[in-house]
């Protein structure tokens, strides 16, 4: 079985093909600013990426014709279960309408769609960011007008917690964990038996600040700044995703640039760092009570995980909640050929999106 796996950045897309599990090629298309500045909405890059996607396969000698099928990063649609769903029109709907908001993962369905249609075999998403399996409790948030959403990294998050099960010899299953993806945006996940019923949702303004999110802010603060007439609606957005966190202080989203600074003895620098790996331990910390204290293991992935100051500065709070397991950068390419891999064997657990 061999399969293209598609998933687009805001600047880059990533694109793999695998035999079965095993890498035949991948590689990262960057994309200049200019060039995608060209585009008033990002569904409107679909043709250029599409064209570079399938350019960059004849450039390495894959025919789509060697295809069995294609799995595309799923995007902001409605809230649904994990799984590996079927690309449907339905999908394409939602994620015309922007239901979630509009992320360049909403490409993800579209592209896989299309390339797969030209040589005539299944398209997928898999465990896209609005995989929503919170309990009832969770998604109170205490103004009535509002509901708690999950909205976290849900691809990488679980595809970690399952690699890490089968390095414990157990079933994801089995395991009550907490996993902490920590890259541009920073979430933190409560598994229970398989299930994510808990966490800090990095696109709506939740949980410990990144590199270019401001993480949860006092929020009167934010509405004083909302009716001050100084900002528009989207400047406001932009705070919370894009320029909130290191960005908003230090002018920087560089998180090599900004560590080399602190450990270089800049002081604004090192506190914004040591603000950070606080913020995370003290979310982990709040999802340890949602798990009753009953944490088999603590899990700390995505880029940031590759600095092992962070690392240590997290474990040397959180210890004592659980064991602490570094698996550094992120397994999401390999994720979506797993979840596609998967449903081309056992078409049962194929899902529909509704």
């Amino acid at each position: 079985m061999r399969i293209l796996a598609i998933n687009p950045g805001s600047t880059s897309t990533k694109i793999s093909v695998y035999d079965e599990l095993s890498k035949l090629f991948e590689t990262t298309i960057r994309h200049n600013t200019d060039e995608i500045q060209k585009y008033k909405n990002i569904l409107d890059q679909y043709d250029w990426r599409k064209e570079i996607i399938v350019q960059t396969l004849k450039d390495n000698n894959i025919d789509i014709k060697s295809l069995n099928a294609v799995v595309g990063r799923g995007g902001l649609l409605n809230p649904i279960e994990g799984g590996t769903y079927s690309v449907n029109e339905k999908m394409f709907a939602d994620l015309r309408a922007s239901v979630g908001g509009e992320h360049a993962s909403n490409l993800g369905a579209f592209i896989a769609k299309s390339i797969a249609d030209d040589v005539n075999i299944p398209s997928f998403i898999v465990d896209p960011v609005v995989v929503d399996e919170l309990e009832p409790v969770a998604r109170i948030s205490g103004l009535k007008d509002i509901e708690r959403k999950s909205k976290f990294h849900a691809l990488n998050q679980k595809a970690i917690a399952r690699t890490l099960a089968k390095d414990l010899d157990k079933k994801y299953e089995d395991l009550n964990l907490i996993v902490v993806h920590m890259g541009g945006g920073i979430s933190i996940g409560a598994h229970r038996k398989g299930r994510v019923i808990d966490v800090v949702n990095a696109i709506d303004g939740e949980g410990p600040f990144s590199p270019e999110r401001s993480g949860a802010v006092p929020v009167r603060y934010i509405i004083d700044m909302c009716f001050s007439g100084e900002f528009t609606h989207q400047q406001m957005l932009k705070k919370n995703a894009g320029a909130g966190g290191m960005v908003s202080y230090i002018g920087s989203n560089n998180l090599l640039e900004i560590c080399n600074k602190a450990y270089s003895g800049d002081a604004e620098a090192k506190l914004l760092i040591d603000a950070m790996c606080y913020q995370i331990a003290k979310e982990i910390g709040s999802m340890a009570t949602v798990l009753c204290g009953k944490v088999d293991a603590i899990v700390l992935t995505g880029g940031v995980a590759n600095d092992k100051k962070i690392v240590a500065a997290i474990t040397e709070r959180v210890q004592f909640i659980a064991s602490v397991h570094v698996y550094a950068g992120e397994e999401e390419m390999f994720a979506l050929t797993q979840g596609c891999l998967a449903a081309l064997k056992d078409k049962s657990i194929i899902k529909e999106y509704k």
